[in-house]
């Protein structure tokens, strides 16, 4: 794929320089935030990688597994982002408040775009996660199907003790998978959530060692790899549609999905 994002009227920016590495492995794909000296902080150039890793996505690719480098998953936004200068080449938060109202939304859009693809259905995505996810970090791990964490992670949406809402499509996931009240809980009080807890209410399929961090992951980017990809793809999509359907209408849309599947290997 091309090594290289635009982010708005700026100069192209590679992947090196927003500190991401992409790889493809036959069937798997891995995204690596690489900024380990930052914990991985993240940045408009971040968001707007993450976008065109997505719109180029190898066909055959149908795990995407995203990491951090080093002792965090990923920190957050990075704090020049904060300041008047912000960062080199990328602005600011402060640049982007002067934009106005559809230029400002088309901004926020856009690092959107970067987690959105994330939960298409003819892939599953996965998240490992390893010390820090805070802010934007937690909303990366949100945004993927399947997030396995190791003892030591530790998840926080940070952004309203910033003055800020967390926005990049993190909120949605979260009410889904702990409910409404321990969403409001976790984020008003910008608390810390321990790996266990995290397990325990629903925001981690499963908690290992550090050291087996990967290999858990690879066993069950294996065990996924094992389901034929159309029928994968097909439950999937039925499974993100059920929590807006009726009983009814899910039975509907199961038995449309299932004509497809014999149709293709009988028809």
């Amino acid at each position: 794929m091309a090594e290289a994002v635009r982010e708005g009227d700026a100069e192209e920016i590679s992947l090196a320089e927003v500190g991401l590495r992409f790889e493809v492995d036959g069937e798997i794909a891995t995204i690596t935030l690489a900024r380990p000296e930052k914990r991985n902080a993240q940045t408009f150039g971040t968001w707007s990688a993450l976008a065109r890793i997505g719109d180029d996505l190898p066909q055959q690719v149908r795990v995407v597994v995203v990491q951090g480098e080093g002792p965090s998953f990923s920190a957050g936004i990075d704090l020049r982002m904060f300041t008047p200068e912000g960062v080199p080449g990328q602005g600011s938060f402060a640049s982007t408040a002067t934009l106005g109202g559809e230029a400002f939304d088309a901004r926020i859009a856009q690092a959107q775009r970067g987690f959105m693809w994330l939960r298409r259905p003819d892939i599953v995505s996965i998240a490992a996660v390893q010390g820090h996810a805070v802010g934007a970090g937690f909303q990366l791990a949100l945004a993927c199907d399947l997030r396995i964490l190791a003892d030591d992670a530790r998840l926080c949406m940070k952004e309203p003790a910033l003055g800020l809402v967390p926005d990049l499509t993190g909120t949605k996931p979260l009410v889904d998978l702990v409910g409404l009240s321990r969403a409001v809980e976790i984020c008003l009080t910008a608390r810390t959530v321990g790996a266990e807890e995290a397990a325990r209410i629903g925001l981690a399929e499963l908690v290992v060692a550090p050291g087996d961090l990967a290999q858990a992951v690879r066993d069950l980017a294996a065990a996924l790899l094992a389901t034929d990809r159309d029928a994968a793809t097909a439950t999937k999509r039925l499974l993100q549609g059920a929590s807006g359907r009726t009983l009814e209408e899910q039975c509907a849309a199961e038995r449309r999905e299932q004509m497809a599947r014999i149709t293709a290997l009988f028809g």
